[in-house]
């Protein structure tokens, strides 16, 4: 199977290790316009409430949602050695295609 994406974001190691994480979205995600390339949260979203409970209920699920702080949708992350980063001289906005492979296995 082969996919293309495209890089959205390069951040460093959260633990100060050498590599990298390489954040990739979709092609078909981004001419759909479901992500907004130029916003790390995705989409802005507007959130309405009429009492207290509803306030704290809808910040729950708008702070879940955001980057960093959950599980955000559509995102593919990879995690490079320095090294790999450098050979490949990638930055945001470059496309670039994933391919995955089952192994052959051979025996039992």
């Amino acid at each position: 199977m082969k996919k293309e994406y495209v890089v959205r974001s390069i951040d460093a190691a959260p633990d100060g290790a050498p590599y990298v994480i390489v954040s990739l979205s979709s092609v078909k995600d981004l001419k759909e316009g479901t992500q907004n390339p130029q916003s790390p949260f995705g989409s802005p979203k507007v959130m309405g409430f009429s009492n207290m409970n509803d306030m704290m209920k809808d910040l729950n699920k708008m702070i879940s949602g955001m980057g960093g702080m959950g599980m955000q949708s559509g995102i593919t992350q990879l995690k490079l050695e320095m090294h790999e980063y450098k050979d490949m001289g990638l930055s945001v906005g470059d496309k670039v295609f994933l391919e995955l492979s089952k192994a052959e296995s051979l025996g039992v």
